[in-house]
């Protein structure tokens, strides 16, 4: 039998941050009963199988309303498509709706999840191995996890209570430079990140606009929760104040939709030059990454996703006032359990104004042996904060999310996440 050696395989299938995370997995499993502060899906209970049929009738009802013939309608959903895919001008439509941004169709690349949206990026502006990238941290494993796959470098940029700071994105990406290396962009959630649950001030977000011309950086802005904030404030999306093409907009339909479609897209509306002088768009560039990597998104799911759009005018904040609500319930109620069931000033939390996650700071060790004993013996899961940082830190701080739960069900993780880190200390 053929014996292969596991460090000599890509250290992406050793990486400790992914193991960390097949044992959260893992833990679950064994504990199915605990109650999971840990899950950060969105609630079971929005989805019903019909509404795949539903909508996928809808967007075919669009495409004959459209004129488009028989034959067209059955290539267009069974066949291969457009690398590209087929949405881009609804999605162009959804964003100028919802978030004031305002690109070309052609800008728009849909894709496999988000999750494919940050691979093609990365792939494509990161071009040897000097090429670096810098991220807020903690940072979501999805990205650093993607970039370790491609063997990209992530240069951690620390996160304050505010979010990334623009005078600290400039100084991390002039020690880049001066180490010999080139940083390309910077990866931010802007709205009530996974896993902090920070969210970026309009003036920061003016600000990192302009470090990034001022450093010659693109901006990846991923986000996925935008639309669940605590009340309907809105601040402004990077990509609406992108006056310059500096920002690359990653967009998801997993919260706002459902995440089994496993649909996402990037807008990528920059401008590349070829030594001929050729000019294209950045999206058409990135195409070819696409081609190698999943040829194409499902059309089948780019009808669903399709017919959603169609169904709700293409407000995906118009479509989502019951998940809005839902999301709202759930986040005061995680709060307000923490302030019922912590009361010592050693231990505390931030209080995002939206999404799915809040982080505990606690004066004991959140590792993944608190981790088994807590569900264990307490029947409670939750996320160590270590999980989302490169070089070490978050060592005493927990990630709790409030999306998949009932709020009853919040309160009663709360209060055995309590017991735990009182039982632990005494």
């Amino acid at each position: 039998m053929v014996e292969l050696k596991r460090e000599a395989l890509h250290t992406s299938v050793t990486d400790p941050v992914a193991a960390s995370m097949n044992f959260l997995n893992e833990v679950a499993g064994r504990f199915p009963d605990a109650i999971s502060l840990a899950a950060g899906r969105p609630s079971d209970e929005f989805y019903a199988v019909g509404d795949v049929e539903r909508y996928l009738a809808a967007y075919v009802g669009h495409l004959r309303a459209e004129g488009m013939g028989e034959h067209r309608i059955r290539q267009a959903i069974m066949q291969y498509g457009r690398t590209n895919g087929q949405l881009g001008a609804m999605i162009a439509r959804m964003l100028e709706i919802d978030e004031d941004v305002r690109v070309p169709a052609e800008s728009i690349m849909v894709t496999s999840g988000c999750q494919e949206a940050m691979i093609i990026a990365l792939r494509g502006l990161c071009a040897d191995s000097g090429d670096v990238v810098l991220a807020a941290e903690p940072c979501y494993l999805g990205f650093t996890g993607a970039a370790r796959v491609l063997g990209v470098t992530v240069v951690p940029v620390p996160e304050t209570a505010q979010g990334l700071r623009p005078e600290t994105v400039a100084r991390v990406a002039r020690e880049v430079r001066a180490s010999g290396r080139r940083p390309r962009a910077f990866y931010v959630v802007s709205n009530f990140a996974n896993p902090s649950g920070v969210s970026l001030s309009t003036e920061i977000r003016h600000g990192l606009i302009e470090v990034a011309a001022d450093e010659d950086l693109l901006i990846l802005e991923d986000d996925p929760y935008g639309l669940f904030g605590l009340d309907d404030r809105r601040s402004p999306a990077l990509k609406s104040l992108d006056t310059g093409q500096r920002v690359i907009y990653l967009g998801s339909f997993a919260k706002s939709v459902f995440p089994g479609a496993r649909v996402g897209f990037l807008v990528a509306d920059q401008s590349v030059v070829s030594a001929a002088g050729h000019r294209s768009l950045l999206a058409d560039e990135l195409s070819t990454v696409k081609s190698m990597v999943t040829v194409n998104t499902s059309p089948i799911a780019q009808a669903v996703i399709g017919g959603v759009l169609v169904s709700c005018g293409y407000s995906l904040r118009a479509a989502n006032q019951e998940k809005i609500a839902f999301y709202r319930r759930n986040l005061r109620a995680l709060l307000a359990a923490l302030e019922r069931h912590f009361c010592d000033p050693a231990i505390t939390w931030n209080s995002p104004s939206g999404g799915f996650f809040a982080v505990l700071s606690v004066p004991v060790r959140a590792d993944e042996k608190l981790l088994e004993l807590s569900a264990r013996d307490y029947g409670v899961l939750w996320t160590p904060m270590s999980f989302f940082y490169l070089n070490g830190g978050g060592s005493h701080a927990i990630r709790l999310s409030c999306s998949a739960l009932e709020a009853d069900r919040i309160e009663e993780g709360v209060r055995r996440l309590a017991a735990l880190i009182a039982d632990v200390r005494s």
